[in-house]
């Protein structure tokens, strides 16, 4: 099919609901993993993994995610989004069988890799297939139903794994994952048109090889960083810089290209560029505070991995709310006066972190966490369905795949430097009081807080646990006080990037998108 047929309320409705349920398996099966690492770390229950594979176990994911996206796409113009949907499904699901009864931790990092390809088919088809099915109004409050499945997501994988764990082994949370393909997979042959492009876009191997080689390279460089807490090391600066060079090459020979695969000419226009940028911004604060409060939960704090899924609880609840609410203040004020003060919130709410300590009240956490939650549903909705209305159909799966790589890369960035900020300072702020003891020991504690308090009980040194626990305290302070400067930043692109448009004297190249489009999904019609 290439162009779009007006299929019945009813189909599009079920077709949404699988498109949901694509999106949400992968949103829960991240927060499935980052629930499991303590038992993954564990010798007897676990793999015995250490700091640096658990690290990589998302790593590995997220990068392979980022940088197939926009092959993804291009995949999907040329033989059908439904058929990449499809093929994506085949291989998460098996990859996710795969990581269920790896043997040890460099099986599950590659099992995770492969789960990440499989990502990367099923997000560019799901936006490109969902903006296919709907048009006008319709369209946002899909992309704003679709975006909650994140919300959706993000509660049900902590509470989930938190069950699968107390219950089964570790390899369970992977398992979970093949039911929900199984439907999933059933709904998409049954339901879903095999929509595709009139432009076939050509594969693009070498703006592949540079992206993944240059994103990997920069991330390793950052996470690197962390682990030596020393930034002059050639080991670290050498892959950043590496790293840099490489995405600077991809987006060079991206533009040699008519038809690319990632097309950087799509970030030239104000509102796709700027509020690109923005969701970038705020993908690379959300993994980096969702990174922290991950362990002073569960470490500072001593919560169950079920307990501290429960007190986060409300931040998705909150993104639950927010993703089909957004759509509907929109269209009652404008798309810029929604979504920017939306996303000041949710920095600020992010930077709130810089007053929790080891006695904070939980009900103070729940509510900045449900605070935070609805903001970034009413922001993460809206501001996808503008940018994707400013392209004609034929780009949607260019578009979807500039949009979602774009975001994957703020993750992998937040994921690396935030952590990084938070291992340099908390090696410096332990360091005093490891003073005393031996070298190798000093050496094992500076790796984590999680690490000083397993040493604290090898070495009878309990005072090293509160120790560890104000280290991590102020560590997570200076981390998130950064972490909502890069919300803040994006706030701010993204006001400039809806600011409203003077009506020109005559057409203006190079800045196609609609004076409506820029001050609010009001205005466009079904």
């Amino acid at each position: 099919m290439t162009t779009p047929a007006t299929l019945p309320k009813t189909r599009q409705r079920l077709i949404l609901a699988v498109l949901v349920l694509s999106s949400l398996l992968i949103w829960m099966d991240n927060t499935i993993l980052s629930t499991a690492f303590e038992t993954l770390a564990d010798p007897i229950r676990g793999l015995g993994a250490d700091p640096a594979q658990l690290q990589w176990a998302t790593g590995s994911y997220t990068l392979v995610f980022a940088t197939l996206m926009f092959t993804a796409g291009a995949l999907g113009d040329r033989f059908g989004h439904r058929t990449v949907l499809a093929t994506g499904m085949v291989i998460f699901g098996a990859a996710a069988v795969w990581g269920a009864y790896a043997g040890d931790a460099s099986q599950l990092i590659a099992a995770r890799a492969v789960m990440g390809a499989g990502s990367a088919l099923i997000m560019p088809a799901t936006m490109a297939i969902l903006t296919w099915t709907f048009t006008g109004p319709a369209r946002a409050m899909a992309i704003g139903v679709s975006s909650a499945s994140a919300g959706v997501g993000l509660a049900a994988g902590p509470l989930l794994a938190g069950v699968l764990l107390g219950h089964f082994w570790w390899g369970s949370v992977f398992l979970v994952n093949v039911p929900v393909v199984v439907v999933a997979l059933a709904g998409i042959l049954v339901l879903v048109p095999d929509f595709r492009s009139p432009i076939r876009r050509r594969l693009d191997p070498a703006g592949l090889l540079l992206s993944i080689t240059g994103l990997a390279a920069l991330a390793y460089g950052l996470i690197r960083a962390g682990q030596v807490a020393d930034w002059a090391r050639i080991d670290v600066w050498l892959p950043s810089v590496v790293g840099a060079v490489l995405l600077t090459a991809f987006v060079l020979v991206e533009l040699r290209i008519a038809h690319p695969s990632f097309d950087p000419r799509l970030l030239a226009t104000r509102m796709f560029g700027g509020g690109n940028a923005a969701l970038g911004l705020l993908l690379f604060a959300m993994t980096a505070a969702g990174f922290y409060n991950a362990f002073y939960l569960q470490g500072a704090r001593g919560f169950s991995a079920l307990a501290a899924g429960l007190i986060g609880s409300p931040a998705a609840l909150g993104v639950i709310i927010g993703g089909p609410l957004g759509p509907r203040l929109v269209r009652r004020w404008s798309l810029r006066a929604v979504t920017v003060p939306a996303l000041l919130i949710a920095g600020l709410s992010m930077g709130s972190g810089v007053f929790f300590d080891v006695d904070t009240p939980i009900i103070w956490i729940v509510i900045l966490a449900f605070a935070q939650g609805l903001s970034i549903g009413l922001v993460l909705g809206p501001v996808t369905a503008g940018l994707m209305n400013t392209l004609p159909l034929e780009r949607a799966g260019a578009g979807s795949a500039v949009t979602n790589t774009v975001r994957q890369t703020g993750s992998v960035l937040g994921i690396a430097l935030g952590g990084t900020i938070m291992a340099i300072v908390y090696r410096h702020a332990i360091a005093g009081a490891l003073a005393d003891l031996p070298a190798d020991v000093q050496d094992r504690a500076r790796v984590s807080a999680e690490q000083t308090r397993h040493l604290a009980a090898a070495v009878h040194r309990p005072d090293l646990i509160h120790a560890a626990d104000s280290a991590f305290i102020h560590a997570m302070h200076v981390g998130v006080v950064w972490t909502m400067l890069i919300a803040l930043t994006g706030a701010l692109v993204l006001a400039f990037a809806l600011r409203p448009t003077r009506a020109p004297a005559g057409p203006v190249a190079g800045d196609a998108e609609p004076a409506a489009i820029s001050s609010g999904l009001a205005s466009t019609k079904n």
